[in-house]
């Protein structure tokens, strides 16, 4: 099964230095792969998200870094230590990536059908609250 691609998308990874780009591809690949019928949008203008049954997760390219933010409300389990910020972040927590790393695919692609997972099951907000983790 294949997906469908935003141009929009492609525009906003395209701007991108060479390094940033390899980047965002192989998460738009993974994410994808994850769940083919997984959408792409553009949200907050020019940000690109990844929506199923709500955010899944987005990308922003800073100067220094790519920043994958995982909207799981902090509740899906980290035990390779992949997040690097938003810890006390009750919508997104931060995959940050270096020019130079490797974008850690097996431990984002796992985080990454656990939220799908749960917004499957009525998303985030829903499960804490039925957890008491409000």
């Amino acid at each position: 099964m294949t997906w469908t691609e935003d141009p929009r998308i492609d525009q906003y990874i395209d701007a991108l230095p060479d390094w940033q780009q390899e980047i965002c591809h192989q998460v738009r690949e993974l994410v994808h792969n994850v769940d083919p019928e997984v959408e792409e949008t553009i949200k907050r203008r020019v940000q690109p998200y990844f929506v199923l049954e709500g955010n899944i997760c987005a990308l922003l390219a800073a100067k220094t870094h790519v920043n994958v933010f995982l909207y799981d409300g902090a509740i899906v389990p980290d035990p390779e230590g992949i997040i690097t910020g938003g810890h006390d972040n009750k919508t997104a927590r931060t995959v940050a990536v270096r020019e130079g790393e490797s974008l850690p695919e097996r431990p984002l692609a796992e985080m990454v059908r656990q939220i799908i997972a749960n917004n499957r099951a009525g998303g985030w907000r829903k499960l804490k609250k039925e957890r008491g983790l409000d």
